[in-house]
């Protein structure tokens, strides 16, 4: 998702978080260690991209999208499950272990949004600041558009957590003309009373940046936006979603933001200040380096994806 946009983009009372940052933190990095010497063994050579981002940094890409994802490269050999903070990894056929739970999935931007300019450059209101409602998100150098990357993420997580008897809604699912709003957005999410929501992204940095990082919500108080109630569960929420991401796909955290740890907190993104449940942004890799291009393009790698995203989502939703 580009950073120079806006996003890209009652829950159950729930136990107070188990031990310090430093447990969380202690639990996510030799998974992560291990998946980055993966990641960086294995991914397509071919030449660099041009780089751009949101506050990312500005992106501008617009691309028609193609009604079929490129062929799928060969993708790196997932890390060996292991445990999420002291927990094991949950199995992904325990059908019926999240009956009652609420999942909203956010698909990062719409593929039809460049048709409609106007519509998504009015601004809205995101408790801090005025923010555009859309952007059009990034694209690999090929043409492959994050739009269609994470609209097709999103379905196959969809079908990986209702499998285990969890409720699912999606902001959109390719039928709308454009957007929804980035207010919109967190307000299905709201509405439904979500015990958790995942924002779907890929980012368009530099060539050369490489791998994935969890947006996590600041403590935010200000007109609209008030993610006190937030903070603690949303960290959890992404701590286990970064821990479970590295396992299933191999993929390293981000080496160009959050210090090697996958995390990363902001205060600017409407989708996370106007939530008022657990929320997180997953930025999967960055679309403008050819490596991390090759893994997004893959299918196989994209039902990886789904599938830690889900394993820390169903992590976090037993406690």
């Amino acid at each position: 998702m580009s950073y120079t946009g806006p996003e890209f983009d009652s829950p159950a009372p729930r136990r107070p978080r188990r031990g310090a940052m430093t447990v969380a933190v202690a639990a996510l990095v030799p998974g992560a260690l291990l998946g980055w010497l993966v990641y960086e063994a294995v991914g397509d050579t071919g030449g660099p991209g041009s780089g751009r981002t949101e506050a990312k940094a500005p992106s501008t890409i617009q691309s028609s999208p193609s009604p079929a994802s490129p062929a799928s490269p060969a993708s790196p050999s997932s890390a060996s499950p292991t445990s999420t903070g002291n927990k094991p990894a949950p199995a992904a056929t325990d059908a019926g272990s999240l009956k009652g739970k609420v999942v909203v999935i956010d698909p990062g931007h719409n593929p039809r949004n460049f048709q409609h300019s106007t519509e998504i450059n009015q601004k809205v209101d995101i408790g801090t600041n005025w923010k555009e409602c859309d952007t059009t998100g990034t694209a690999t150098n090929a043409g492959y558009t994050e739009a269609e990357f994470t609209l097709d993420v999103a379905r196959r997580l969809r079908t990986i957590l209702q499998e285990q008897g969890a409720t699912v809604k999606l902001t959109q699912n390719g039928d709308r003309t454009y957007g929804p709003c980035i207010d919109e957005r967190a307000r299905i999410g709201n509405e439904a009373k979500a015990d958790a929501v995942v924002s779907i992204h890929a980012d368009g940095v530099g060539s050369g940046n490489r791998g994935f990082h969890v947006i996590l919500p600041a403590s935010v108080h200000a007109g609209a936006a008030d993610t006190r109630p937030i903070v603690a569960p949303s960290r959890e929420l992404g701590e286990r979603i970064a821990g479970s991401f590295v396992r299933a796909t191999g993929s390293g955290p981000a080496n160009y933001v959050g210090g090697g740890t996958g995390l990363v907190t902001r205060k600017d993104l409407g989708g996370l200040n106007l939530s008022t449940v657990p929320k997180v942004f997953i930025e999967c890799g960055n679309m403008r380096d050819s490596k991390d291009a090759a893994l997004l393009i893959s299918g196989a790698w994209r039902q990886k994806a789904a599938q830690g995203i889900s394993d820390g989502i169903v992590s976090f939703l037993r406690g």
